[in-house]
C-alpha cells in the first residue's frame, strides 16, 4: 500500500501543476487518476479529495495561513504554500485524519522537496493551528473568505442577484458535485442502466428533469464501468443536455456544432437523427477534435463528422445549409466553478467583456450557416449578463433572426418567465445543476 507521505507527494504535484502551469484542474485531476489506477480506491479517494478540496478552498485556506504566519502566503515559495494549503485543508475539513499525522507528513514532504531549512517554519504554523482552532474559524460576514470566492465576483453577483442568492450559489459550489452521465437510450433503457449500475454496487440516482440523466456515486474509476466503456453512457451535466432539447432535432436535420469538444452535445443530437441526418462537430485544435473522435468511437455515434476548424473563419460551402447551428461558445465558465474551481482564480472582471465580444465575433460568422427558417442555439456555461442576455439583445437587433419561445421544448417545471422571450438562465444549483444559459433563434425566411 502506498504510504501517506507518497499520497501527499502526488497531491502536491497536481496542485503545483495547476498553479504553475495553468493546467485546467479537471484535466490535471483526470490525468492523475488515470496514472494511479493501480492504487487502492481509498488512496485514490484521498488524493482526489485533498486536491479538489485544497483548490476549491484556496482563498479561505490562505486567509487562515495568514492569520498564523508572519510571512504572507503570496511571499512564500510555491512548494511551501502548497504544502501548507493542503495540510490546513486536512486539519480543518478532514476530521478522520489525526492532526499529528498531518503535521508530521507535511514536515517530511517539505524536507523531501529540498526545503529542510523551512521544515521548522511549516511545523510551527501547523502545530499552532492545532493548539488554537478557534483562530481558524472563517468570518461569515466576509463572503469572499467564507465561501472562498474572489472579491470581484462577490461584488458582481451581489449587485445583480442580491446577497442571499449569491450566497446560495457560492454554497452550492462548495457542495460535493456528483458525476452526471447521460444514458444512450438507443442502446439501453434508463431502467436497464440503473439495474446494471446497482449490480456493480454503484448508486445511480435518476434526474427529475431528464430521465436519461443519472448521478453516479460509489465507483472508483469511470473507465472501470462496463457501461461507460461500451458507450452506454457518457459524462454530461443535465444543463448541457437541455441544449439538444432546445434545438428540437428532427431525424432528417443537418446540424453544425461549431465548438463541440468534448462532443457530448453532438453525440446526444446524433442519437436523435435518422438515416438522412448529419452533424458536423468542430473545434479549434487537433487535441480537441481528438477528444470528440474518441467519444464518437466509444459511443459508436453515427451521423457525426469531426472537423478541426476555427469558428471565427467562415466556411463558404456551409452558408445557409444547416437546419440547426449549435453555438455553445467559449465563455467565462462561472456557472461551473463547482466542478472546475480553478476558473475563479483565472477569470477576472475585465475578461467578461472580452469574452462577450469574442462570442459576438463567432456569432457573426456561424449564423450565416443557418438556412432560412432554421434555428440557431446559443449557449454558455456562465451567468454573466454580458455574455448572455446582452448578447441575445445584440444578436436580435443586428441579424435576421428572431428569438423563439422555449415553451414546450424544455422539461415541464423547468423554466422561468423568460422562456417566451427565447432564453433561459439557469443559476448554479437552481435545479441541482450547473449554471447554464440557452437561447433559441429562428432565421427569418
Amino acid at each position: 500500500m502506498t504510504n501517506s507521505e507518497n499520497l501527499r507527494d502526488i497531491v502536491c504535484d497536481v496542485l503545483l501543476d495547476i498553479e504553475k502551469n495553468q493546467t485546467p484542474s479537471h484535466v490535471a485531476i483526470r490525468r492523475m487518476l488515470e496514472k494511479y489506477q493501480y492504487l487502492e480506491g481509498r488512496d485514490r479517494h484521498f488524493i482526489s479529495r485533498v486536491t479538489k478540496g485544497t483548490l476549491e478552498r484556496r482563498i479561505s485556506l490562505d486567509w487562515i495561513i495568514n492569520e498564523f504566519s508572519s510571512v504572507k502566503v503570496k511571499k512564500m515559495k510555491p512548494v511551501i504554500r502548497t504544502v501548507l494549503r493542503m495540510s490546513v485543508y486536512q486539519l480543518k475539513y478532514m476530521d478522520n485524519i489525526p492532526s499529528s499525522a498531518v503535521c508530521n507528513e507535511a514536515v517530511k514532504l517539505v524536507k523531501k522537496r529540498g526545503f529542510k531549512s523551512l521544515a521548522g517554519f511549516v511545523n510551527g504554523i501547523l502545530r499552532n493551528m492545532v493548539r488554537h482552532p478557534e483562530k481558524m474559524e472563517l468570518p461569515e460576514n466576509q463572503m469572499g473568505i467564507f465561501y472562498s470566492q474572489p472579491e470581484w465576483l462577490v461584488s458582481y453577483w451581489s449587485e445583480i442577484y442580491g446577497e442571499g442568492r449569491t450566497r446560495e450559489m457560492f454554497g452550492y459550489f462548495l457542495k460535493d458535485q456528483p458525476l452526471t452521465v447521460r444514458v444512450c437510450t438507443n442502446k439501453v433503457s434508463p431502467e436497464q442502466f440503473k439495474t446494471k449500475m446497482e449490480e456493480q454496487g454503484v448508486s445511480a440516482l435518476q434526474n427529475p428533469w431528464v430521465e436519461s440523466a443519472f448521478e453516479l456515486k460509489g465507483f472508483d474509476y469511470l473507465g472501470a464501468l462496463k457501461a461507460f466503456r461500451e458507450g452506454e453512457c457518457t459524462v454530461q451535466d443535465v444543463s448541457s443536455m437541455l441544449v439538444a432539447k432546445a434545438a428540437d432535432i428532427k431525424p432528417s436535420y443537418k446540424v453544425i456544432d461549431v465548438c463541440a469538444a468534448p462532443g457530448g452535445k453532438s453525440i446526444q443530437i446524433s442519437e436523435l437523427l435518422g438515416e438522412d441526418g448529419q452533424i458536423i462537430a468542430r473545434d479549434l485544435t487537433p487535441l480537441k477534435v481528438e477528444m470528440i473522435e474518441e467519444n464518437i468511437r466509444r459511443m459508436g455515434a453515427e451521423h457525426i463528422e469531426a472537423q478541426c476548424r476555427d469558428a471565427l473563419v467562415f466556411v463558404p460551402e456551409d452558408e445557409k445549409t444547416a437546419d440547426v447551428v449549435i453555438a455553445d461558445l467559449p465563455c467565462s465558465g462561472l456557472g461551473v466553478i463547482g466542478r472546475k474551481a480553478d476558473i475563479k482564480y483565472r477569470v477576472e472582471r475585465n475578461d467578461l467583456n472580452q469574452l462577450a465580444h469574442l462570442q459576438r465575433d463567432i456569432l457573426k460568422v456561424v449564423s450565416a450557416y443557418v438556412k432560412p427558417g432554421g434555428c440557431l442555439i446559443y449557449s454558455t456555461c456562465t451567468v454573466s449578463q454580458e455574455e448572455n442576455v446582452e448578447n441575445v439583445k445584440w444578436f436580435s437587433e443586428n441579424f435576421p433572426f428572431e428569438p423563439e419561445s422555449l415553451h414546450g421544448l424544455l422539461p415541464d417545471g423547468l423554466g422561468s418567465d423568460t422562456l417566451k422571450q427565447g432564453y433561459i438562465q439557469i443559476l448554479p444549483g437552481e435545479y441541482g445543476t450547473d449554471g447554464f444559459f440557452i437561447a433559441r433563434f429562428r432565421r427569418k425566411q
